[in-house]
């Protein structure tokens, strides 16, 4: 997984990441894959497959974060209200509509930032 901080804080003189001090880091790119079942998120939600939601394994439950699919071009805005993914390699789970609106089949290459 490639992380890049893009915020330092200072902490008695030293200057620490964000990602080195346990929180998550602000960009990260790697592999994104999708899902289309499930009744429940991890916050309680009922899933919609259909949705503009993503499963991430440390980002808080509500985060909206912007997917950039690399080989497609295409970027969508999805909020993160479950965990994971659980496959080794991967850095976010997509519902499924928000894994078509990025033209993904299976596994896609991408780029994440968080938006607010």
């Amino acid at each position: 997984m490639n992380m890049k901080p893009v915020r330092t804080v200072a902490v008695l003189g030293t200057a620490l990441t964000l990602a080195s001090i346990g929180l998550p880091a602000m960009a990260q790119t790697g592999a994104a894959s999708w899902y289309a079942s499930g009744s429940r998120t991890a916050n309680g939600e009922r899933f919609n497959p259909n949705g503009m939601t993503a499963a991430h394994r440390t980002l808080p439950f509500g985060t909206r974060v912007r997917v950039h699919n690399t080989s497609t071009g295409r970027s969508v805005v999805v909020r993160i209200n479950d965990r994971g993914p659980f496959a080794h390699g991967r850095i976010i789970d997509l519902a499924r509509g928000s894994a078509r609106a990025l033209g993904m089949g299976g596994v896609a290459k991408v780029a994440l930032t968080v938006v607010d």
